[in-house]
């Protein structure tokens, strides 16, 4: 348990932090006993309880709420869900909801007065307490009056047809360009209402935003409880959790961390006679580190979505890794060019990188800058979330306690020893001269990230499952400094090897290929870390998988650049024979080689660059039989081919060909 400890100090740490960011797409550092909801209808009322206006809320990000609830109102499900105290929806604040024929939910269809008059108990209840406040007896005043379906219908916020009941959304004309509440809402009865409180003398009357109220739920709420015997984390008298907060990963995520409500035999029975005896997790400590967590994975974690059975995207596997100081700490699922601040940038702003020396001082410098704001007193803490049902989530991977300096040394050197030069990364940018909107792909010398690494092993349309599985077991390379998997490697390269598999005829410049073929350099790198790989071509290296991708570059560059001058569009030799080229190399080339006299005598004394590439590369194979054999190639052979065919680019002032037009 001690991910809950280290949480619980991490919100200690930042009570700075609690309520809304500048951020608003970002989730907030909650206060205990509150949530955030959806809310749908904004109503304004006076300090006497006396409806004063109404608005509509369509923009998602203003809509986010900060209400109070109750441990579980908190974790709401069910036929018969639990009312929030202030916030919450028409079947429960509103008193003349069934007058107008509102559905409530079927738990209560035998009574249907039933969640109005929970929600008028616990707000009265409070209301009456030593910690009440004056806008939460504002909102009694006026709910008491059940009038507000009545006003809202007034202030044409909801709408009813001749027979005084809620109209259908099938039934509602709609006008052009104008909002109502079906276009936030399918049903009028689902709407959820916040309040607006005008009091004299005070400037916030948002009720979601006033610290006051606050504090005054969190002491009422808290005077409500009576002290169990131990809570494991704080080792003192506490009152326990019974239910612990959902939505944890994001928004609408039903899975829990801690869970023990099955009173079926299947969570503690056999073992303990009841959930208390199992572990005691106090209410404050609960609240406390599932809303640190929450807060995290919204700023700094990574959730990677999987199809759900319902065919829509669900939060998955997810990774945070964070500081108990609450500062800010680069991501283990970034890759290089995100680190250094590309996505930060500005859409008209360039990012500039000129050599792998200039990244790798770049890199280092933004390390160091980690290292100078973190400290050497703080402790690293990653967490690997997952979920094998829609109720249940675990930590399938944790470390902590990790120094500033070792995890920042680890992620540097992930980085540095899987290096290589990618072209896919882009960013949609408006055009100021016309106005429109254009695809800016960003060259960068570094690491991918490992959903690009799973993606170019198993293919753009992956199995979602697949991919996070792969992301999972990536993590222990990159913070624990593991051996990457051989068998990831070798599908990247398999992957990188089938170049007329991945073609896309849509696709002239073979993005999805050439993002293969750099990640597979990449990770074929490092796997052999102890053979010194470079980017740059290395003349003097003579092995001979080395060697062939060489030659596979020199002649794939020549056809097509003899293409481009004859303004021909069509695959070359090499690219459609580079998947047999890889398994019988050398009866392969011969097929290649003797393709290439025709663009030779159309290129003339053009051609000579690349032939002598071709010659001095047959001369560097020693042994000779290293030459004639036939003997699969192994993913070197992408290394000496990304390589040879970087050096060959047209020089300044050399009209470009196509595959210098693929590499843009």
């Amino acid at each position: 348990m001690s991910w809950i400890q280290k949480l619980y100090e991490t919100y200690d740490n930042c009570q700075t932090m609690v309520g809304y960011s500048t951020d608003e797409s970002k989730r907030p550092l909650l206060p205990i006993c509150h949530m955030t909801a959806q809310a749908h209808i904004e109503i304004v009322i006076d300090k006497g309880g006396n409806f004063r206006k109404a608005r509509l809320i369509t923009d998602k990000n203003d809509a986010v709420t900060i209400i109070p609830c109750t441990e579980v109102s908190g974790s709401r499900s069910g036929k018969k869900p639990e009312c929030h105290p202030l916030c919450d929806q028409l079947q429960c604040v509103a008193g003349d909801f069934n007058e107008y024929g509102g559905a409530v939910t079927c738990g209560f269809v035998e009574d249907p007065e039933e969640p109005y008059r929970n929600y008028l108990e616990v707000l009265t209840d409070w209301c009456k307490s030593k910690y009440a406040h004056p806008k939460a007896q504002a909102v009694l005043k006026y709910v008491k009056k059940k009038t507000l379906i009545k006003n809202l219908v007034e202030h044409q916020i909801l709408f009813i047809g001749n027979d005084q009941k809620f109209l259908p959304k099938r039934e509602r004309k709609r006008q052009k360009n104008v909002s109502d509440i079906f276009a936030v809402v399918n049903s009028q009865e689902d709407s959820f209402i916040r309040w607006e409180v005008e009091v004299p003398g005070e400037l916030e009357i948002k009720v979601w935003k006033d610290k006051t109220l606050w504090e005054s739920w969190i002491h009422y709420y808290f005077s409500t409880k009576k002290k169990e015997p131990l809570c494991y984390v704080k080792g003192e008298a506490d009152f326990l959790s019974i239910q612990h907060p959902k939505y944890i990963r994001a928004r609408g995520d039903g899975a829990k961390l801690i869970s023990s409500n099955d009173k079926s035999g299947f969570t503690f029975r056999g073992r303990f006679l009841t959930a208390e005896q199992a572990f005691g997790v106090g209410f404050e400590v609960s609240q406390k580190a599932h809303n640190a967590l929450i807060w995290l994975i919204s700023r700094q974690g990574k959730v990677f979505f999987v199809k759900g059975g319902s065919g829509r995207k669900e939060p998955g596997l997810t990774v945070v890794a964070w500081a108990t100081s609450g500062k800010t700490i680069p991501r283990a699922t970034d890759d290089s060019l995100s680190i250094l601040g590309f996505d930060d940038l500005p859409d008209d702003e360039p990012f500039i990188v000129s050599t792998a020396q200039d990244v790798a001082t770049r890199f280092k410098n933004r390390m160091l800058g980690y290292a100078s704001e973190l400290g050497n007193t703080d402790n690293i803490m990653v967490m690997e979330l997952d979920s094998a049902s829609k109720g249940r989530l675990a930590i399938t991977y944790y470390r902590e306690n990790l120094t500033v300096s070792d995890f920042l040394q680890r992620i540097e050197n992930w980085h540095k020893t899987c290096e290589w030069i990618h072209k896919y990364r882009y960013k949609d940018i408006q055009d100021k001269e016309t106005g429109k909107s254009r695809r800016f792909f960003q060259p960068f010398i570094g690491a991918p990230a490992p959903i690009n690494i799973a993606e170019a092993a198993y293919g753009s349309k992956v199995d979602d499952n697949l991919k996070k599985a792969t992301v999972g077991r990536l993590l222990p390379c990159i913070i624990d400094g593991q051996k990457i998997p051989r068998d990831i490697v070798d599908s990247a390269v398999c992957q990188a090897c089938n170049r007329v598999g991945m073609r896309d005829p849509k696709d002239k410049k073979e993005r999805e290929w050439n993002k293969a073929l750099s990640i597979a350099c990449a990770l074929y790198k490092n796997l052999n870390q102890t053979e010194g790989y470079s980017m740059a071509l290395d003349e003097n290296r003579k092995t001979r998988d080395y060697l062939y991708g060489r030659l596979l570059a020199a002649a794939d560059c020549l056809e097509r650049f003899a293409l481009f001058i004859s303004e021909k569009k069509r695959d070359t030799n090499a690219a459609r024979l580079m998947q047999r080229f890889s398994d019988r190399p050398c009866s392969t080339w011969k097929t290649i080689e003797l393709s290439l006299i025709p663009y030779k005598a159309r290129l003339g004394g053009r051609a000579k660059r690349y032939q002598d590439v071709i010659d001095k590369v047959h001369s560097m194979f020693d042994p000779p039989e290293d030459y004639i054999s036939d003997k699969k190639l192994s993913g070197e052979f992408l290394l000496g081919y990304h390589c040879q065919r970087e050096a060959l680019k047209p020089k300044k002032g050399e009209p470009e060909s196509i595959e210098d037009d693929n590499l843009v």
